[in-house]
C-alpha cells in the first residue's frame, strides 16, 4: 500500500473524493490518535470537525405551512456539496435514548459558496422524526448527516422540455431542481403541476409564483384538490398536449405515481418518466406471514403479512439498524438465515442466504434473521 493509501485508509468511510488533502489530514490524526478516535479531541473544539461521521448544525427553522418547516443546516467536514438537485441526504437525531434515521429531499440548490443546505419536513401523523422537527427542533441542534444520494435527479444539461408533477411533499425535491434551474438563469420550457388540499398548505407558494413571473417558459399550475378535486391526468392532452414530448419527473403519493406510471407506459413514454416514491407502495402478500427469529438477539414474535421485518423487530426490541424506512437507502439490509421473505412492493421472494431489506420486507412463513 502507498504512502497516501495507507494515510488515507481510516477515514475512507467519509471520504471526501475533490478534496484529497483532506482526506488524508483525517487519516494521519486518527493514526496519531489511537487508541482514541479524533472525535475525542475534535469535539471539544467544534462539534461539526469530526473525522468518524458526517455531523451538521441547524441554523435556521423556517416555517412554510402549518404542518411544514424548513430546516437550514451548517454541515461539518466532508460534505459534499457537488450534489445533483433532486437527491436526498439522511438526517439523525438522538432522542429518547437512541438515534432516528429519516431521509428528506434536499430543497436547497448545489452550492458552495454560503456553505449551508436545507430539508422541508412535513410532519406525518405516524412519523415521530417528522413531528419532531416540525414541533420544534431547536436552532443549534447537532444532527448526524448522511451523504447526498438518489437517481431522482436534474441532468446536466438539463433537458429542453421538463413536465414536473407533484403532491403534497412530493414537491421538495422539485424546488431543489427549479432553485438550480433559476440559480443558473436557464431555466427550460418546464410545466409543473402540484396539487395540494388548500392554498395553505402549499409549499413554496410565493417562490413559485415569483419564478413563473421571470421565467416565461415556467408555468405552474396548483391543484387545490379539496375544493377543484383530483388533477386528471387524462386533462393533459387539453392542458399541455405537448406533455408526451416532455421529460418527466413525479413525486407525491403513491397512488398517483402508480396512475402516472401506468399512463406512461400506455402511451409507451416510460423512458421519459422519472418517479420518487416516499412511500412504500405494497403488493398483495394476503396470507403470508410467519414467525420471525433474531438470531443474535434470541428473541422471535408472530406476525402477519402486511407487518414489516423492521416494524416486527422494534415491536419485539431487537436494535434494528434502519434508514429512509421506504427502500431507497439500503441501510437496513440484514442477512437471512433461514426462512423465506417477500418483497412488500414487488412481491419478490427472498430465501436464505439472500441479504433483504428489513423496511420493505415481511415474512412469507417462518424465517431467521442474523440480528
Amino acid at each position: 500500500m502507498d504512502l497516501k493509501k495507507w494515510l488515507e485508509a481510516p477515514a475512507a468511510g467519509i471520504s471526501a473524493p475533490k478534496r484529497p488533502r483532506l482526506n488524508m489530514v483525517r487519516g494521519a490524526f486518527t493514526r496519531i490518535t489511537t487508541p482514541l478516535l479524533p472525535d475525542d479531541y475534535l469535539h471539544l473544539a467544534n462539534p461539526l470537525w469530526s473525522a468518524r461521521e458526517l455531523r451538521g448544525r441547524i441554523v435556521r427553522v423556517e416555517k412554510e405551512t402549518a404542518t411544514a418547516v424548513t430546516l437550514v443546516i451548517q454541515p461539518g467536514w466532508g460534505f459534499n456539496f457537488d450534489y445533483r438537485p433532486g437527491q436526498y441526504i439522511g438526517i439523525g437525531l438522538h432522542l429518547g435514548g437512541r438515534w432516528h434515521w429519516r431521509s428528506y429531499s434536499l430543497t436547497s440548490p448545489p452550492n458552495w459558496e454560503d456553505k449551508l443546505i436545507s430539508i422541508t419536513v412535513k410532519a406525518m401523523p405516524e412519523g415521530f422524526l417528522s413531528s419532531h422537527l416540525v414541533g420544534g427542533v431547536p436552532q443549534g441542534t447537532i444532527v448526524r448527516l448522511a451523504a447526498p444520494k438518489g437517481n431522482f435527479a436534474l441532468p446536466v444539461p438539463p433537458p429542453n422540455k421538463i413536465l414536473f408533477v407533484t403532491a403534497g411533499s412530493g414537491i421538495t425535491p422539485i424546488i431543489s431542481m427549479l432553485r438550480a434551474l433559476d440559480r443558473h438563469g436557464d431555466m427550460p420550457d418546464t410545466v409543473h403541476i402540484h396539487s395540494a388540499p388548500t392554498e395553505d398548505e402549499v409549499m413554496f407558494a410565493a417562490e413559485i409564483a415569483a419564478l413563473e413571473k421571470s421565467h416565461p417558459n415556467f408555468t405552474s399550475h396548483v391543484q387545490l384538490t379539496r375544493s377543484d378535486g383530483k388533477f386528471a391526468l387524462a386533462s393533459l392532452d387539453e392542458l399541455y398536449p405537448d406533455w408526451r414530448t416532455r421529460d418527466t419527473w413525479a413525486c407525491g403519493p403513491a397512488a398517483l405515481l402508480e396512475e402516472i406510471e401506468k399512463t406512461w407506459k400506455r402511451e409507451k413514454i416510460e423512458d421519459s418518466l422519472h418517479l420518487e416514491r416516499f412511500e412504500i407502495s405494497r403488493a398483495d402478500t394476503s396470507g403470508a406471514g410467519g414467525t420471525v427469529t433474531f438470531s443474535r438477539s434470541d428473541k422471535k414474535t408472530t406476525v402477519d403479512g402486511a407487518t414489516s421485518l423492521l416494524e416486527a423487530g422494534e415491536n419485539v426490541g431487537v436494535q434494528m439498524p434502519f434508514g429512509c424506512r421506504m427502500g431507497i437507502c439500503q441501510t437496513c439490509v440484514v442477512p437471512l438465515t433461514a426462512g423465506h421473505v417477500i418483497d412488500l412492493r414487488s412481491g419478490k421472494e427472498h430465501s436464505e442466504g439472500d441479504r433483504v431489506q428489513t423496511c420493505i420486507s415481511a415474512a412469507a412463513g417462518d424465517c431467521t434473521l442474523e440480528l
